[in-house]
């Protein structure tokens, strides 16, 4: 049987620059998946190419056996393929009842089933229901996102993707987070996290993939990867502060070109950049013929506003 997603050789990034390359992964129905690694490895952007918020620039990205590369996001959820965003994505001036509703709506629920539904979300979360009047964006980071995730409770997806699901929350609202989750496997929901409390994630999922500069640099068990002692004390857990983005040098230009024509001058510039842009940005620049510094000097003139016609 084919497995529930399969993405093979996923290249993705934004405009013309790549920030992962040759991303493979599966999830099985029912299973749930870490997706780890530092802060600008690519994470985020393979769950926006998987559920179509970014173009995919090439391989495939096939769900419940079906090709969905390239696909309009809205025509992936409705396949049953849903992403929780890191920020939550929800509408801040609606009320809690009225998000709630709205889930239902899209999800094309008769009334009866709506109803439901929503009561099971309550249930669930017993603080959304005493707030049901209140508008989302007056909610705690926590009830935010407990919202995020009831909504996608209603819509039963058989894929959830949820994006830094902990991020800025109180190790007690995480605690209770992480064991909802799992309610969604019970209820047959497969799941990908991707999270920065990396030992808890491991904890519920049952295999992991780590993300290194836009590459899978592990596949294999959660357990297997729990266990190693020397990955649990690296950076990937948020124990030691993330590396500095490489720094790339912008050569000063001459006064003037080879030719004798005057350009304009340029100071030495330090570019920080994360890991997985600067391999894009070293790509292009292979493709192009020229090194990366030449083409990130040429970049940054063509950013330059240039002078209007007749000096205005």
């Amino acid at each position: 049987m084919a497995p529930l997603l399969e993405v093979s050789g996923l290249r993705a990034g934004y405009g013309r620059l790549p920030v992962v390359f040759g991303i493979e992964l599966t999830v099985e129905e029912g299973e749930i998946v870490a997706l780890l690694g530092l802060n600008g490895a690519g994470k985020t952007t393979t769950l926006r190419a998987i559920s179509g918020m970014i173009p995919v620039m090439d391989g495939s990205v096939r769900f419940r056996g079906a090709d969905i590369t390239g696909q309009p996001a809205e025509r992936i959820t409705r396949r049953g393929l849903l992403h929780v965003p890191e920020g939550r994505g929800i509408f801040p001036n609606l009320r809690v009842d009225e998000s709630l509703r709205l889930a239902a709506a899209l999800a094309k629920l008769d009334s009866a089933e709506a109803n439901r539904r929503v009561d099971e979300a309550y249930t669930t979360f017993p603080s959304l229901e005493r707030r049901r009047t209140q508008a989302a964006g007056t909610l705690s980071g926590g009830e935010q996102q407990m919202l995020a995730l009831a909504r996608a409770l209603i819509g039963r997806p058989r894929l959830l993707m949820i994006d830094e699901m902990s991020q800025g929350l109180a190790p007690a609202i995480v605690d209770r987070l992480f064991e909802i989750v799992k309610t969604f496997r019970d209820n047959g929901t497969a799941l990908i996290l991707v999270e920065q409390f990396v030992t808890r994630a491991l904890a519920v999922a049952d295999r992991a993939y780590v993300v290194e500069k836009g590459e899978i640099g592990y596949s294999g068990t959660a357990a297997a990867l729990a266990a190693d002692e020397e990955f649990v004390r690296s950076s990937y857990l948020g124990a030691e502060p993330a590396p500095e983005p490489a720094a790339v040098a912008a050569p000063p230009s001459r006064a003037s070109s080879p030719n004798g024509h005057h350009r304009d001058r340029m100071t030495d510039v330090n570019v920080s950049l994360p890991p997985a842009l600067l391999r894009g940005l070293e790509e292009r620049a292979e493709r192009d013929g020229i090194d990366v510094d030449e083409f990130i000097r040429q970049a940054l003139e063509d950013t330059q506003p240039r002078q209007r016609e007749g000096g205005r």
